[in-house]
């Protein structure tokens, strides 16, 4: 049928494309002129010079980029066995950005060389990827939480450099926006041959994706070198995203989305799903970049690379329930090199680390005096001021991590996290919206609005996970173009130099600067009983990343549990977004630091990543409270810094 393949979505996209090209051109081209002027313009008519040097450019990198970032999703998905994974799982992108704000910062003379800058700090952050999962093989679970955390790491560094830098990064923020403005036909000429080779390589690699899509067993039974064909993948993809990042800014969704409708329209052999995703992509792309032209001047601050989310978003909430999911690489496959020989005993030893670690963290800090260790009438006074935002830190991890590990048995996905559920996201738009209402709102305004957008979006996403056809790694998607559209209003207020935008910054880093004592207790208290509701649901955990058929045939509900745990785990994130805001890191953090310390049982892995999250993001706030005082930096911020060290640390040792 017509509608099973591609073709229908392309055709609406390209006469969405097409007719907007036209409307803008004819806004331009003065009446009476033929269409020939946009080649070859008079010089003495301002408005052919406009179209020649930046319309036609404009069009012609709208394509090029939206191709390569279709292509790169496509293999990354391959070669990784991840619906989810796309160019921002290399870390791409967060490392060009991250060179481009040390660039500015203090080596403005290097920005002359922009396009180099950015392409740099892209290729670091892929030789980082490549190093540290180099000892595994380039597995696919290795490279996924090896490409994540730097990614989250990059951006975690720069999110703190535009905190304490906020006036200095103005234009940055238009770059990192993935803005498509063009002045002449330079970035045109620099994507062509670089894009041009790199497709040139891609097409010598159908036969290898077809088989590095296969688990590793068949791929070496046909004779493919793995490690080799997964390096050169690699590259390839990560080239394609680099030297558009490098051209164009940070353009976001396009990645995961043109794979992913090219496979909802029945897809499946490798030359085809490239050729179907680089044309997707490319009219993806151009049709928004040309809607977001044609809006009246004071809009265009919109820019491009978010927009493209409102675009993509209703393509792929029509097309998810058809999608034939990638088997994603399970977290057996990673298990640790040894297990715990007592892991009960290990698990109380981490328990009582958590009183001894809330009292250093309430007890030890750094004043005007200097750093000192609180007693007697002096602890009892800072214990009223620090107690909040120390148990406040430590519920919001633990419920993070708790819900990540949670989502991560339950998809047998490394890359699920609570971030990608969506409900952080209706909660920051909801104190976005707040924000824009009322320029000075209470705390619990804040917080019953950050409510209230939560649980919408966890009702429709319950209701969703009802539906036949969505589940597991369906509503992971559905999730991640949430959070794609909360990342467009975030960039228009950045791009626009919103005044409010320092309280949402602040907010959305993991702020516990201002938690209250029931607010802390609150936390503290749906933690808790979410931990005693562990051991009832184990044998859940333990069963399903075995996979479905095998869940059900030993007796496990297929949709009550999954109903159930998804309620759990949205309530959980929805819980910890409320208290400090969406955090970025403990979420992902927390399980993997459990399985890497032996935990392998689900009552046993879900207790230790709950200790691990709290710990971490507790451990963080004191350490961003006292370190460079009297500035602080938020909790979540600094757990990606300290924490993510930590992981990669253990996963270049190939633990």
């Amino acid at each position: 049928m017509w509608f099973a393949t591609p073709l229908w979505p392309v055709l609406t996209l390209a006469a969405l494309a097409l007719l907007t090209i036209a409307r803008n051109i004819a806004t331009l081209l003065p009446e009476g002129v033929g269409i020939g002027t946009l080649f070859m313009p008079d010089p003495s008519l301002p408005s052919q010079m406009l179209l020649h040097y930046t319309v036609l450019p404009r069009i012609v990198v709208a394509l090029m980029a939206g191709a390569a970032l279709g292509l790169s999703g496509t293999i990354l998905q391959r070669i990784l066995r991840n619906p989810l994974a796309e160019p921002a799982t290399l870390g791409i992108a967060s490392g060009a950005y991250l060179a481009m704000a040390i660039a500015t910062l203090f080596f403005p003379a290097a920005l002359a060389y922009r396009d180099w800058v950015a392409f740099a700090g892209a290729a670091a952050a892929l030789a980082a990827i490549l190093a540290l999962s180099w000892r595994r093989g380039l597995s696919p679970v290795t490279v996924i939480l090896a490409g994540m955390i730097v990614s989250l790491y990059c951006g975690a560094v720069s999110a703190v450099l535009t905190l304490f830098n906020h006036d200095f990064l103005v234009g940055l923020f238009l770059w990192g926006a993935g803005h498509l403005d063009q002045q002449d036909w330079r970035e045109a000429i620099f994507l062509a041959p670089r894009l041009l080779v790199v497709g040139a390589v891609t097409l010598l690699m159908l036969r290898p994706l077809t088989l590095l899509a296969l688990d590793d067993a068949h791929a070496r039974s046909l004779g493919l070198s793995l490690v080799a064909w997964r390096l050169v993948a690699l590259t390839a993809a990560a080239a394609l995203a680099a030297i558009v990042t490098a051209a164009v800014g940070v353009i976001g969704f396009i990645g995961l989305a043109a794979p992913t409708l090219a496979r909802a329209c029945g897809v499946r052999r490798s030359g085809a799903l490239l050729l179907w995703s680089g044309v997707l992509g490319a009219l993806l792309l151009l049709a928004t970049d040309q809607l977001v032209l044609g809006l009246p001047t004071t809009y265009r601050v919109f820019p491009t690379g978010a927009v493209t989310a409102l675009l993509g978003a209703p393509l792929l909430f029509l097309l998810i329930r058809r999608l034939k999911l990638l088997a994603p690489p399970h977290l057996a496959s990673a298990a640790p090199t040894f297990r715990l020989s007592r892991p009960v005993t290990a698990l109380i030893l981490l328990a009582l680390l958590v009183p001894f670690a809330l009292w250093v963290v309430t007890a030890l800090g750094e004043s005007s005096r200097g750093w000192s260790l609180a007693q007697g009438n002096e602890y009892v006074h800072l214990l009223s001021w620090r107690w909040p935002r120390a148990i406040a830190a430590f519920s919001s991890g633990a419920m993070l991590a708790l819900a990540g590990a949670i989502m991560q048995r339950m998809t047998g996905n490394p890359m699920a996290s609570p971030e990608v559920l969506g409900v952080s996201s209706g909660a920051v738009l909801a104190v976005v919206a707040l924000l824009l209402v009322d320029p000075a709102p209470t705390r619990w305004g804040q917080i019953l609005a950050g409510s209230g957008g939560a649980m919408a979006v966890l009702l429709l996403m319950l209701a969703l996970s009802r539906w036949p056809g969505f589940s597991g790694e369906r509503l992971l998607l559905i999730g991640i173009t949430l959070t794609s559209v909360s990342g467009f209003v975030m960039a228009v207020l950045m791009t626009a130099q919103d005044p409010r935008l320092g309280q949402v910054l602040a907010w959305m880093s993991g702020s516990t600067y201002a938690v209250r004592p029931v607010e802390a207790i609150s936390g503290a208290l749906l933690a808790g009983i979410t931990l005693l509701s562990v051991p009832a649901l184990r044998r859940w955990l333990d069963l399903m990343p075995l996979g479905e058929p095998v869940a059900k045939a030993v007796g496990v509900p297929a949709e009550l549990s999954r109903g159930v745990l998804y309620a759990l785990s949205a309530v959980l994130t929805a819980g910890a977004t409320i208290v400090v805001g969406p955090l970025s890191f403990a979420g992902l953090m927390g399980p993997h630091l459990a399985r890497l310390a032996g935990f392998e049982r689900a009552s046993m892995h879900l207790t230790a990543s709950a200790l691990c999250g709290g710990l971490v993001l507790l451990v963080a706030d004191w350490l961003g409270r006292n370190l460079i005082f009297p500035f602080q930096v938020p909790a979540g911020l600094f757990a990606t810094i300290v924490g993510g060290l930590f992981l990669l640390v253990l996963i270049g040792r190939g633990r």
